[in-house]
């Protein structure tokens, strides 16, 4: 069966899809994967409604039929690629951008239309992954430790990173429940930083991070945010780790250059995860990396230095790091159409397991 995966993660630099074939629960193949870039007035407003503001539910849902229209480019733009029509595949599993999560008020906002993307496809669409989790009095997230189990398990225990806007932990055991949690910022604050200070949208292969030297007195500060030590389940997003939260951290250190500032923000997230595997995975082997975090070959350099485990990119393991998270949505799809829970209480803190999404028919 074949399904597509979107995915806009809060990175906010583009829409993420994967054409999957999926005949079973660990049997996922990625057959083809494309990726958009975010419009930059569309990426702005998008970051903008992570805060506070005017006239804000008018804007929220003209944002979310304009990167609705981005994703149904994304899937045409597969569609035809690979010489296929709408009723070729089962179903979209589209995510929509996260702008809100409050897990302790008990939401988490995906900005999405999904009736209009089965219009403007012809295809299903599963959609809203997070609301019965969070109804069950889970986190709503991470999402992917499921499906980061059915593609990644193997004898020994590993651990899968994703590096997108935050970064998350899927803890593998042979046997066990995957356990999995955010563990901070991935990409975020870096990439804010470098559009702050130089006009770009991220830091590539973080060469700039790499120009100058962290400095710890501002690494501690960092990592004194009291949200870092408390124990999983939890989740994060932009509502903490924003630019307002950096400069609070920052007003100790006035006198630093921007390139500090990026250095000791690659280190922080480097030193943050790590301290999540050493709490937590202590008995794991290795570190698989996706996202497109995992292409910050400055970044995996720290991780490796700080874990002092192997760190490998999912490429090596028959799906590339970019294509993860689009592949996961495909995967979600299909197991809400084959009524298979895709959370469970270890990941999320929910009273059971759920079978997350609601089904728009075309």
């Amino acid at each position: 069966m074949l399904y597509i995966g979107l995915m806009s993660g809060t990175s906010t630099d583009g829409v993420d899809a994967a054409l999957c074939r999926i005949s079973a629960v660990n049997s996922v193949k990625v057959l083809a994967h494309t990726a958009l870039s975010m419009p930059a007035s569309l990426r702005a407003e998008l970051l903008a409604l992570n805060r506070a503001g005017h006239n804000e539910l008018h804007r929220a849902a003209l944002a979310a039929q304009a990167l609705v229209r981005l994703y149904a480019t994304s899937c045409t733009k597969l569609l035809q690629e690979n010489g296929l029509t709408p009723a070729a595949i089962r179903a979209i599993g589209a995510h929509g951008q996260t702008v809100r999560h409050a897990p302790e008020l008990g939401y988490s906002w995906q900005l999405n239309a999904p009736a209009l993307l089965a219009e403007l496809t012809g295809i299903d669409v599963i959609a809203d992954f997070r609301s019965r989790d969070l109804a069950a009095g889970g986190q709503g997230a991470p999402l992917v430790p499921l499906f980061h189990q059915a593609i990644f398990s193997s004898a020994q225990a590993r651990v899968v990173l994703n590096l997108g806007g935050m970064a998350n932990i899927s803890i593998l055991r042979p046997g066990q429940p995957a356990i999995g949690f955010d563990t901070g910022p991935a990409n975020a604050l870096m990439d804010e930083w470098i559009d702050t200070h130089l006009g770009q949208r991220y830091d590539a292969a973080g060469q700039w991070a790499a120009s100058a030297c962290p400095h710890l007195g501002l690494l501690d500060h960092l990592l004194s945010e009291s949200w870092l030590h408390q124990p999983p389940p939890k989740s994060t997003g932009r509502d903490l780790f924003n630019s307002a939260w950096l400069a609070q951290h920052l007003a100790y250190y006035p006198d630093l250059s921007p390139a500090t500032v990026q250095a000791t923000l690659a280190l922080f997230t480097a030193r943050s995860i790590a301290y999540a595997i050493r709490d937590y995975a202590a008995d794991s082997t290795e570190l698989i990396v996706c996202g497109g975090g995992a292409y910050n070959s400055h970044l995996l350099d720290l991780l490796a230095q700080e874990i002092k485990k192997p760190v490998y990119i999912s490429d090596g393991f028959g799906i590339g790091a970019q294509e993860v998270e689009a592949a996961a949505f495909a995967w979600l799809a299909y197991a809400y159409q084959h009524d298979i829970p895709a959370s469970h209480p270890a990941v999320t803190g929910a009273t059971h397991s759920r079978l997350l999404g609601a089904w728009y028919k075309a």
